[in-house]
């Protein structure tokens, strides 16, 4: 049932479409407004509202949506922050304008159409047709009738037509383009001189009072998150191998057995064969019909072993193997039936069986070619088995210690003093976690920094940040919980202490600040140096130092941001070469204007530009349309639509 569901991503988020949304055509926009009765209304669309509890539901499933496809990198702060919250709710407003226009424009979709579009979705066809029975089972391993699934698309599509028109009919008319395409690929031959911050870093002279300055101008940069000290134990394959007791070599002999094909590859035999086959139920005259041919067939099988193949063309009742002169190929011990392959087994390189009676009656074997047993033995490959036992030990272990972990934690939620003493973990603190990462260890007094700890990658995971930062964990101080980082690594954690966001005292950031200020004073010396040059090319001085002449355009801008070039493609080409500059992120770049060509149409590179700018517009068109049906639809944000955007989901 789960692999269904993990090959067919794209039907479980159209069937989150039957949980989420109600279908209209079926019901109707005020039995959809009365779906969820008994909470409050934040948004009216017409005559229909979306409540609190629709809006929460959404967000709670947009949130495990997020979480699941990004476990490790999920941030529920940034996740459920007040922006994110809004961006849900302006989808839920639109979505619900688009059913009001949908619902009195009568718009519907027929039967006919809607078994065509689910016909062609992918995820219910097999080698490329539809499949009805793939169709049923996927719905059914997602816990979902054919009814309300197919319902939930109806409305799907007929809300497609609400907007889809509009985006379809959205297009660049061709005289835009080609003006387009001339702008964008007007090039200027350009030389460049740049004059870098780094250079000027050594020019710089800084003083008390320069210091005292900016940090008092800057405070608000340096200030630093709330941020958190914990104490935590980790549990991971190092701790649950700690003082593991080495294995014994009843265990390792027993596992090396158990595990022997991974040390070693077992004996095997390339063999033909001669069929005289024996029906089930034969008579005794059968029986002793078929044992004489095959006895026959032996004797002139040993008689003449090189002839082996062409006597089992002529005299096989195998026809598989017979076309092949009997070659069944290699045959590894514990593949075949004991009687077998004691016979075959026995072969030497060449050598021919008497007759062997097996499960289909009476065979006569060729040894064609013969691999002993290879491999490591026990004691050859005993380090390699004692390394593996102790991980096995360690993984079982591990088990055991984890489900102690999360019942110590959560039976003695005050401390994790009695998980460290019954499990033997060491207890651990660090400090400097901050809500949206570490805090760098320059910041951090003391030596417990978490930067530079050697978990700081489990205490920066974002569900360890989650934890320690919910609400009740801060407030009480009490065991924020296990969290399970990987599936060899938990974690349980304790905050001890809050540091509240603050500013920290010029001489704990001193040297981040020299940093800046001599950054900055560099930045002010680069672009002083260039204006000067600049202004002394202009007056005609002899230009020195540039790099080799390359090519501009408004498509292709090597080596200059956007404000540059558009000085640059500005200026006037009637009187070349000329100069212009500005400020650049690594200091200020000086240009020199060398050659002038102008745009043209018909530009390979440009291919994508029309689709590209098409759906640019489609889009924007779209929106607009939107938000002409908004003011028709006369939607209304109330008061408590603010409040339920700036709760604080404590209760979750």
């Amino acid at each position: 049932m789960f692999e269904i569901i993990r090959k067919n991503q794209r039907v479980m988020q159209l069937v989150l479409l039957v949980l989420i949304l109600p279908s209209f055509v079926l019901i109707g926009v005020s039995g959809y407004s009365s779906y969820v009765s008994g909470d409050s209304d934040i948004v009216k669309v017409g005559d229909s509202a979306i409540t609190s509890q629709e809006f929460d539901r959404a967000r709670r499933m947009q949130l495990d949506d997020m979480q699941r496809n990004n476990p490790s990198g999920f941030d529920l702060a940034q996740a459920d922050s007040l922006e994110s919250r809004r961006a849900l709710l302006e989808s839920l407003i639109d979505q619900r304008v688009q059913i009001e226009v949908a619902t009195a424009a009568r718009f519907n979709v027929s039967d006919i159409a809607l078994r065509d579009y689910i016909a062609t979705m992918p995820e219910f066809q097999e080698n490329g047709s539809f499949s009805p029975a793939l169709y049923s089972q996927v719905l059914a391993s997602a816990g979902i009738n054919t009814r309300d699934f197919e319902q939930s698309q109806r409305g799907q599509m007929a809300l497609q037509r609400v907007l889809g028109p509009v985006a379809a009919s959205s297009s660049m008319l061709p005289s835009v383009m080609n003006k387009l395409e001339i702008a964008l690929t007007e090039e200027r031959g350009v030389r460049t001189r740049s004059f870098l911050t780094r250079d000027f870093e050594s020019k710089v002279q800084i003083s008390d009072a320069d210091l005292q300055a900016w940090y008092d101008a800057n405070k608000q940069s340096l200030e630093l998150p709330q941020q958190v000290k914990v104490e935590y134990l980790l549990l991971n394959e190092a701790a649950a191998s700690k003082d593991l007791a080495t294995p014994t070599d009843d265990q390792l002999k027993q596992y090396y057995e158990q595990n022997k094909a991974r040390y070693v590859q077992a004996g095997r035999v390339n063999i033909s064969h001669i069929l005289v086959t024996l029906p089930a139920g034969a008579s005794d005259t059968e029986r002793e019909a078929a044992q004489t041919k095959a006895r026959e067939l032996a004797e002139k099988a040993q008689a003449n072993k090189e002839g082996f193949a062409d006597l089992a063309r002529a005299n096989s009742q195998d026809e598989g193997s017979a076309r092949e002169g009997g070659e069944l190929g290699w045959i590894s011990k514990g593949s075949w039936p004991s009687v077998l392959e004691s016979a075959v087994f026995a072969l030497k390189k060449g050598d021919v069986s008497g007759v062997i009676e097996g499960p289909n009656g009476f065979h006569i074997f060729k040894s064609n070619e013969v691999q002993p047993e290879q491999g490591e033995s026990f004691e050859q490959a005993r380090s390699k088995v004692q390394d593996e036992v102790r991980k096995q030990l360690a993984s079982e272990r591990f088990a055991d210690m984890a489900s102690k972990l999360t019942n110590l934690v959560y039976d003695n939620e005050d401390n994790l003093e009695a998980a460290a003493n019954a499990l033997g973990l060491t207890l651990k603190q660090a400090e400097g976690i901050s809500r949206q990462g570490l805090i760098p260890a320059s910041q951090v007094e003391g030596e417990l920094a978490a930067a530079k700890s050697p978990d700081a990658a489990v205490l920066d995971d974002s569900r360890v940040r989650q934890a320690l930062f919910n609400a009740e964990t801060l407030a009480s101080r009490k065991n924020a919980g296990v969290v399970e980082v990987s599936p060899d690594t938990l974690i349980a954690l304790r905050v001890t202490d809050v540091t509240e966001a603050h500013v920290p005292a010029l001489d704990k950031v001193r040297t981040i600040a020299e940093e800046n200020l001599r950054r900055e004073k560099a930045a002010a010396l680069a672009v002083q140096a260039g204006e000067d040059y600049l202004k002394q090319l202009q007056a005609g001085a002899e230009p020195e130092n540039f790099s080799a002449q390359f090519a501009v355009s408004r498509a292709e801008f090597p080596e200059m941001d956007e404000a540059l070039l558009n000085k640059v493609l500005a200026n006037p080409v009637d009187k070349l070469p000329a100069y212009v500059g500005d400020r650049q992120p690594q200091g200020y770049t000086v240009v020199q204007i060398l050659s002038h060509e102008p745009g043209k149409s018909g530009n390979p590179g440009l291919d994508m530009l029309t689709a590209q700018l098409t759906q640019a517009m489609a889009r924007t068109e779209t929106q607009a349309v939107l938000q002409a049906m908004r003011v028709e639809e006369k939607v209304q944000i109330l008061p408590e639509a603010e409040k339920e955007l700036t709760s604080t989901g404590e209760n979750e």
